[in-house]
């Protein structure tokens, strides 16, 4: 059975009444009046991202324990706290410069900056890093300064300059390339088909379609990967991780592109047995369904990450490969276990707090769910030298072999 990444909090709600967005429906509905069939990833770009309706620029942040899903950052301080290990040492991989830039795309409403300046506060970093933000919506930059100012961590966020400009220090992405808009495929007869998005006859209700490929590049992908989708099957391509890895090394001048993300080498993501219907997945109020044409703009959509695309295009970005890891293992390489022993040991902390960080500790290395999350981290400038101590960690292989799930170990 596949099990699906993150978390998602008890008891779950009915989703029955939150029906679409109006105005973002008649937006595609008079798009699909207008030039016909839509691809699915334009599909998923309104439904995500159109500035009046869509779902990351809803007026209430949506990812959060109120919300729809969990991220690590919102599970527990610990995660936050422990990266910064890793932003330490990338800091003094670099010659522990003066300005050290931590620019985070997907900062959402702060979970994470906040427990890793706090973590870096008192050091000579915690002095001169820069933090610098980035999201689609100025509604969630305002609710993460006040975020911010409200744990005394504005003075790091003052320090950042203008987004657009090439940083040395770390470019940080936790769970930003799953939301990525994703083509649909499908292998019909022998011959690749793309999904698209229809009006039914009513000229209301949305429909799923097959079409010609709408560009070359989808077959290209494949062609490059050594795929062969198998007749029938259904997967997804992410062609826009291009374009967001280059436009993220291009604003690296000196240092590391990071991303943590649930994915795949592309043997893994396209294996027609496992994953015959594609990852696509919908979350809404704790809950993950499969259809992506309901709550639409008031859903969560995601597909599991292609790594082997990612790395592709860092090298095509003049990256090199700096490390390759899980997440359990880069938690367990920071020292995430002597951060826990340290909470258990402080006087201060109450049986309940405890307990909580316990629970959170144990649901970020789980191997069947956050824990075997991707890490990926690529170079500009990068200094020789040992392996950073994210990637030094390896977990001890079961009995018989093993250790990672089969499709990551490819």
């Amino acid at each position: 059975m596949e099990i699906e990444p993150g978390l998602r909090r008890e008891p779950t709600t009915d989703p029955s009444d939150i029906g679409d967005d109006p105005g973002l429906m008649e937006t595609i509905r008079e798009e699909i009046r207008r030039t016909g069939p839509m691809p699915f990833a334009r599909f998923m770009a309104l439904a995500l991202y159109d500035p009046d309706g869509g779902y990351y620029h809803a007026a209430d942040p949506r990812p959060g324990r109120a919300g729809d899903f969990l991220t690590a950052p919102e599970l527990h301080p610990i995660f936050g706290a422990t990266l910064a290990g890793w932003v330490h040492e990338t800091w003094e991989r670099l010659g522990r410069p003066d300005r050290f830039t931590l620019r985070e795309p997907g900062a959402g409403v702060g979970a994470l900056a906040v427990s890793l300046l706090a973590a870096l506060q008192g050091s000579r970093l915690g002095e001169v890093i820069a933090y610098e933000p980035v999201e689609v919506d100025p509604r969630r930059l305002a609710a993460l300064r006040d975020g911010l100012e409200a744990a005394g961590l504005v003075a790091a966020l003052d320090r950042g300059g203008d987004p657009e400009r090439p940083i040395e220090g770390m470019v940080l992405a936790n769970e930003v390339l799953d939301a990525l808009p994703v083509h649909r495929v499908r292998v019909r007869d022998g011959v690749l088909r793309e999904l698209a998005v229809a009006l039914a006859d009513d000229g209301a209700t949305l429909t799923e379609v097959e079409i010609d490929p709408t560009t070359p590049a989808l077959a290209a992908r494949l062609e490059a990967e050594g795929i062969h989708l198998v007749d029938g099957q259904t997967a997804e391509i992410g062609l826009a991780l291009d374009d967001w890895v280059a436009a993220a090394a291009a604003g690296l001048a000196r240092g590391l592109l990071a991303c943590i993300d649930y994915g795949h080498p592309a043997t893994g993501l396209y294996d027609p047995v496992r994953r015959r219907d594609g990852t696509l997945r919908a979350y809404v109020r704790q809950q993950v369904h499969d259809d992506p044409y309901r709550f639409i703009g008031r859903q969560d959509l995601t597909a599991h990450v292609d790594l082997t695309a990612v790395e592709t295009a860092a090298r095509a970005a003049g990256l090199t490969t700096v490390g390759r890891t899980t997440q359990a293992e880069l938690l367990m390489g920071l020292g995430i276990e002597d951060r826990l022993r340290a909470i258990q040991a402080d006087p201060s902390t109450t049986m309940e707090a405890y307990l909580l960080v316990r629970a959170a500790l144990m649901r970020l290395l789980d191997p069947a769910a956050m824990g075997k999350f991707a890490v990926l981290a690529f170079g500009r400038d990068w200094p020789a030298g040992p392996p950073l101590r994210a990637f030094a960690f390896t977990a001890p292989r079961r009995p018989g072999g093993g250790g990672r799930p089969p499709e990551d170990a490819e």
